[in-house]
């Protein structure tokens, strides 16, 4: 089977790699898993390397991205620990979700990284108008066994218009609404409502760009157990970078 992104997509001219950033579980006080992140070789953030990727390259870099992603964490990842792996995915750069599918399957098996292991958020700056085609996309992602997670919900376009059309396994709360959430009641009413529909609707609640522990601690306490942000570590390009060593706990029998 082919798509249009198949038989049309130009092939890039950006060389490009990833960054890692850990996912902490304050629960289990471990990292839960790694976002891989687009970054230039020469350190160039991601919206600069999107600005070099043309209309008819959207695809080829979606499906680059995933390869790449998948390929470094294979290597990256330790074997004894299960870790999940978050790849941003464009749903408008998918054209059929099972054809679009081919290139991250192969990448997986040749690189025998587990297919459980693997989570993909949704992450658009555009709106998503067609609803019907992002549900089929999620339908088809966790088929194969892929967590599925909404980005920066809360803000933009990913917000509970989203979340009513369907259910990811995973939301990420944006972070211009947990920032500064220690001094702000109308921040913690707000992450408080988030948490009770999550909870109500069994998706699991993520807080992004913690930058300090004032706010992880009020996060924490609202019931959130997974976090990611400069408080923990910095993104690391082409490595595992570790959260602050006082937040993990000591192996079994060692504490």
């Amino acid at each position: 089977m082919t798509c249009a992104g198949c038989r049309t997509s130009s092939e890039l001219e950006v060389d490009f790699s990833m960054a890692f950033q850990p996912i902490y579980d304050a629960d289990a006080g471990r990292v839960w898993g790694y976002e891989a992140l687009v970054r230039g070789r020469a350190g160039e953030g991601a919206g600069e390397i999107l600005s070099q990727v043309s209309a008819d390259q959207r695809y080829r870099f979606d499906q680059d991205c995933r390869v790449k992603a998948i390929q470094l964490a294979s290597g990256l990842f330790p074997a004894d620990q299960e870790l999940k792996l978050s790849i941003n995915f464009m749903p408008n750069a998918v054209y059929e979700p099972a054809a679009c599918l081919r290139a991250t399957l192969l990448a997986a098996r040749e690189t025998g990284f587990p297919m459980s292991s693997i989570m993909f958020e949704f992450t658009e700056d555009e709106r998503v108008s067609d609803t019907v085609h992002l549900t089929n996309i999620i339908t088809e992602y966790r088929k194969h066994g892929f967590t599925t997670a909404i980005d920066d919900f809360g803000a933009g376009h990913a917000g509970l218009g989203l979340l009513a059309e369907f259910q990811p396994d995973l939301i990420k709360i944006d972070m211009r609404i947990v920032r500064g959430i220690d001094t702000s009641r109308a921040r913690q009413v707000v992450v408080a409502g988030i948490v009770d529909i999550a909870k109500e609707l069994d998706i699991t609640v993520l807080a992004e760009g913690i930058e300090t522990e004032a706010e992880f601690r009020v996060l924490k306490g609202a019931g959130i157990r997974l976090f990611q942000g400069y408080w923990f570590a910095r993104p690391a390009f082409e490595q595992l970078p570790q959260v602050r060593p006082e937040l993990l706990s000591p192996p079994a029998g060692l504490g």
